[in-house]
């Protein structure tokens, strides 16, 4: 048998070819990501969006076979080289993700992304499989001479947008978020080295476009799941000011139960630097998965500290901040006010209860015209941006970022 075979829910079967794509599959850090949801917390409102990034990597790749087999039917050269390359660069673009999706970032870890991160892992997997994917960390990287290789990757119009759009849709059940991919992917071509869509393809591009803002404001970015993902960031953020102030005084590592490698992230001010000197972070970092942060909160809600067991307890049973909407910034009046009132009712002291609360700006526009443009390709050959091209959409419309503020708070 010359491949394995996924039944994947959204697509169907999915062919692995044996080889090196199936052995970048086969790989820890590959696996390691379906213990990491996809959706983070977004299941406290959509209690289906439980799939992983594993899923979503492998329908990305899916997404990209397709992709590649519509260029080249079109006239388009791509080496099968080429082609494995942008296969298992596809495979691997998600790889340096967290536990709960963007939590860790500016939490655990500061001033490093999980994109480097993921090319940290890639260098790793390119080590274990004795150095065959220098073309995939190129094409990844965006220093391949034929530029939309990458473009499929990473752009406006990428097989990861595609597939997340798809495959958050399925599991939340966002009807309204299922694009038409195979229509877009059917119409992609390339002017220049740059990807394109053929005309007949504007109406679903469109419909792609709108849906993206639809499953932003609906889904990655509704009140409730950012809400309870405040929760987590602000108890994480409080054993790691626990750990510190039990070093501090000697109370050691028994002050605070953690698996060793969430400890070893409670316990280090970790940023690139840590990590570009520290050659065991990323051996640390890659054993860390949904699960760790689950079993700390299982202790942690019996914990003396009366900050942390709150919100230990929040996050197990669902209990999750109350929720104020705005388009202007809360006045740090209101601010001052609220903190006081939650110390009052926990009988915290007013620093302390800055953990009870968090206010977060959210901002999103539903197309960007400084990164790479989606062109429209016309039968007489040439090219026009779709903010020109569309009809329905308008470059104001498009780019416009719509802004909200939120303050969350723990309920008395």
């Amino acid at each position: 048998m010359d491949a394995k075979i996924i039944n994947d829910p959204v697509f169907g079967f999915i062919r692995i070819p044996r080889g090196l794509l199936y052995d970048i599959v086969k790989h820890p850090l590959f696996q390691r990501l379906g213990r990491i949801n996809q959706l983070g917390l977004a299941y406290v409102v959509y209690p289906g969006a439980r799939h992983t990034r594993f899923q979503h990597s492998i329908g990305a790749f899916h997404l990209m076979s397709d992709a590649l087999l519509s260029l080249q039917q079109k006239g388009h050269f791509i080496f099968d080289s080429e082609a494995e390359a942008v296969e298992a660069a596809i495979l691997m673009h998600d790889i340096g993700h967290g536990p709960f999706s963007h939590v860790l970032e500016n939490t655990l870890i500061s001033g490093i992304s999980h994109e480097d991160i993921s090319l940290l892992m890639m260098e790793q997997i390119n080590h274990d499989l004795g150095q065959q994917l220098g073309m995939a960390i190129s094409i990844f990287r965006d220093q391949y001479p034929k530029r939309f290789l990458h473009q499929l990757i990473s752009s406006q119009l990428d097989m990861d947008r595609l597939d997340y759009l798809r495959r958050d849709s399925f599991f939340t059940g966002v009807t309204e978020g299922n694009i038409g991919s195979a229509r877009i992917i059917k119409m992609l071509n390339v002017v220049d080295d740059r990807l394109v869509v053929e005309h007949k393809g504007i109406y679903s591009l469109e419909n792609y476009l709108t849906t993206r803002r639809l499953m932003y404001w609906q889904v990655y970015m509704h009140k409730t799941a950012v809400a309870c993902e405040r929760v987590l960031v602000n108890l994480l953020r409080r054993a790691k000011h626990i750990v510190a102030s039990g070093r501090d005084h000697g109370v050691g590592d028994a002050s605070l139960f953690a698996s060793p490698a969430l400890y070893y992230f409670l316990s280090n001010d970790i940023d690139r630097q840590w990590f570009e000197t520290h050659p065991e972070a990323l051996q640390m970092y890659s054993e860390l998965d949904d699960s760790d942060i689950w079993s700390a909160l299982k202790a942690w809600r019996h914990h003396p500290d009366k900050i942390l067991s709150t919100l230990a307890t929040d996050m197990l049973d669902r209990c999750i901040f109350r929720v104020e909407v705005s388009e202007e910034p809360f006045p740090i009046e209101r601010l001052n006010q609220l903190q006081q009132q939650l110390a009052d009712s926990f009988g915290v002291s007013f620093d302390d209860a800055a953990y009870l609360m968090s206010t977060v700006r959210l901002q999103k526009d539903m197309y960007s015209v400084d990164d790479d443009s989606i062109d429209i390709l016309y039968k007489d050959g040439t090219t026009r941006p779709i903010t020109q091209a569309s009809e329905l959409l308008n470059v104001e419309l498009l780019s416009k970022k719509v802004s909200k503020y939120l303050l969350c708070y723990q309920r008395t």
